[in-house]
């Protein structure tokens, strides 16, 4: 990725990958806007708020923790404060890097539109979420809508949902996605871009969890306006996006 100005966005997924560390969401955050990118992405999130005390982890979170832990312990390590929130806003500011995060509930969205992000993506798990869709619709000035184990009746839903109640369809964009970490290169299915194009009308572009980058290339020559890329330090680190995100340099 170079800084020459071009028609599609790039979001650095910073997501969990900070591991708490105000520190080394900086980091990822230089990485970024040294690569070019347009926005950087976190998550916003009450882990009590969010997951059952018993809730176990995913298989491939497992797989990427090597250990097997509750879902509240692992989201608890990762949940960002308002203060650590206030801190990382500001530096995005004085980089001159977009802050985007995705919200999991209304209070955290309310904490945003505090903050005054207007910009929010929809994780793919909460796209069926449809409270939190109708307040994203009316305050949100951009939504980037993630698709993974979406049918397309369910992203049309959501479409309808967010457009219904005050956001305008040219300020959305869906991201097709797949819900695997990393996500092998037979499963990612590039072709459902141009389904979603064709049958919602709608600009599209594409999450990607695979390991390199072919599948992002072909999915901006298959039309895709925005891509979304996990950035991590180094992909050996304790966490549960580490193995599927980029290092700096191949960034």
């Amino acid at each position: 990725m170079n800084k020459k100005k071009s028609n599609v966005l790039i979001i650095g997924e910073i997501g969990v990958n900070h591991n708490g560390s105000i520190n080394i969401a900086k980091k990822l955050i230089l990485i970024a806007k040294k690569a070019g990118c347009d926005y950087v992405k976190f998550q916003t999130f009450k882990a009590e708020d969010l997951v059952k005390q018993e809730t176990g982890v995913a298989d491939y979170q497992k797989r990427n923790l090597k250990k097997n832990l509750k879902q509240i312990e692992m989201l608890k390590k990762y949940e960002l404060s308002f203060i650590d929130h206030v801190k990382i806003i500001n530096f995005c500011k004085r980089k001159k890097i977009k802050f985007l995060s995705s919200p999991f509930d209304t209070e955290s969205l309310e904490l945003l539109y505090k903050l005054g992000i207007k910009h929010i993506k929809v994780a793919s798990g909460e796209i069926t979420h449809f409270p939190l869709l109708r307040n994203i619709a009316k305050k949100a000035k951009r939504v980037f809508l993630s698709t993974g184990m979406a049918s397309l009746k369910e992203i049309k839903i959501a479409l309808q949902i967010l457009i219904n109640n005050g956001l305008k369809k040219e300020n959305i964009t869906v991201l097709h996605c797949h819900s695997d970490y990393p996500t092998k290169l037979q499963n990612v299915n590039l072709n459902v871009l141009k389904s979603i194009k064709k049958i919602l009308k709608v600009d599209i572009g594409y999450s990607d969890h695979t390991l390199g980058f072919e599948t992002a290339i072909s999915a901006v020559a298959m039309g895709a306006s925005v891509i979304e890329k996990h950035i991590t330090l180094n992909k050996k680190m304790r966490g549960p996006d580490h193995l599927a995100s980029m290092e700096p340099k191949k960034f």
